[in-house]
């Protein structure tokens, strides 16, 4: 048996699903902050099996999605200059701009290549000495330590034609800000395993005891999600609110001091704005004093971005939790995969996407069936999506 099956084991699924069955009296709302939980989620029907008092929000947990789309259209432009190798992820190229993409600028005649890490990058540019090397530098703290260790390594080895396009995100700040909407109905939070698991867990307790909110740390496999549903339900019923971690087979409290060491090195703390959410205080990453000389955005110089979203995307309110993606008008009609109107749609982290992948809604009987979120009984999958509790051939997506 493989170690990941462990995790997706039909049996022990029923029984957390019993035992929540068996803990929850009344309504309760919990938001995931992960994009791969939420793929996860969807992908095994976790959110149709669970009781109907228990319902899962979707958060702002795809940093692809979050992306500004100002930063975007920077990045595109940077792209499109003579001279510049522009190194990215392979889920940025369909993220749309105003009016384009990265696979657009490249068929214009950019030279855009996908790398599978910033170190990639690096090696391009010290074999490429003549042209300008940027690597577009995204997500939350999970990837935020290799790309530092990108930065590093270049200012270490004096390779000069590197920089950096950043646009690192951090999950606390996030979810301060959820709970500071007025529309907020988020009373328990499933934090991201692989962010802990770099910082550590020291910057929730005070979320959890100002907002009297549980918080609790999870994995990505079916079985990970169902035992954060159920302990933070069982909080929830107690009347308590603490930070737990039902992940401690990666997360240590403190983290990775190595990495953390190396993030409070090479970036410094900003105010970060979020595509479809707004400017989030303290909420982002920017290179330091120290590595300034690799920041992209100084080095080009890229001003007067006049971006646009599309009048009909609402992909920020599917961010912020406020609408499922099938309640978006244009899902599945004017946005799909093939022609994204938002970021939602096209990352492999977005909530847009792993409704149209696993789901297939679109039209508006679909759309009116999964609104009712009736659940099935146990071990039973969700009409077009693989079983809760099965192996798949398919990895869950975590990033």
């Amino acid at each position: 048996m493989r170690y990941v099956e462990e995790f997706q084991d039909p049996a022990a699924a029923r029984r957390l699903l019993e035992d929540i069955r068996a803990a929850v009296t009344r309504p309760w709302a919990l938001m995931e902050v992960c994009g791969g939980q939420t793929h996860s989620i969807i992908r095994h029907g976790i959110d149709q099996l669970l009781p109907e008092e228990v319902e899962l929000i979707h958060g702002p947990g795809c940093p692809v999605c979050v992306t500004p789309l100002e930063v975007i259209d920077k990045a595109l432009e940077i792209a499109s200059r003579p001279g510049v190798f522009f190194c990215s992820f392979g889920d940025m190229l369909r993220v749309p701009g105003t009016g384009r993409d990265l696979f657009r600028v490249r068929g214009e005649g950019g030279d855009v290549r996908v790398v599978y890490s910033p170190l990639d990058a690096l090696r391009i540019a010290r074999r490429n000495p003549d042209r300008e090397v940027v690597f577009f530098g995204i997500g939350f703290e999970t990837t935020a330590p290799p790309n530092a260790m990108a930065v590093l390594q270049a200012h270490r080895l004096g390779v000069r034609n590197f920089s950096m396009l950043v646009s690192h995100v951090r999950v606390p700040p996030a979810i301060e800000a959820v709970m500071r909407s007025p529309s907020c109905r988020v009373q328990a939070f499933l934090a991201a395993g692989h962010v802990c698991s770099v910082m550590g867990v020291a910057e929730y307790p005070p979320l959890a005891e100002r907002y009297r909110v549980p918080v609790v740390v999870t994995g990505f496999e079916p079985l990970d999600i169902l035992e954060g549903v159920r302990r933070a339900v069982r909080q929830l019923e107690r009347g308590e609110h603490t930070v737990d971690n039902a992940y401690a087979r990666a997360v240590r409290p403190e983290g990775n001091p190595a990495a953390r060491a190396v993030l409070a090195d090479v970036f410094e703390v900003v105010d970060r704005a979020w595509r479809g959410i707004g400017t989030i205080p303290d909420s982002g990453w920017r290179l330091s004093e120290r590595y300034r000389a690799y920041d992209a955005e100084a080095r080009f110089a890229v001003e007067g971005i006049a971006t646009r979203e599309p009048a009909e995307c609402r992909s920020g309110e599917v961010l912020q939790g406020l609408i499922k993606p099938h309640e978006c008008e244009a899902f599945g009609t004017a946005c799909t995969p093939r022609t994204p109107l938002g970021a939602t749609m096209v990352s492999s982290e977005g909530a847009c996407a792993a409704y149209h992948l696993y789901r297939r809604l679109g039209g508006p009987a679909a759309r009116s069936a999964a609104s009712s979120h009736a659940a099935p009984p146990p071990g039973t999958p969700s009409p077009a999506a693989p079983s809760p509790v099965t192996p798949s051939v398919e990895a869950s997506p975590v990033v």
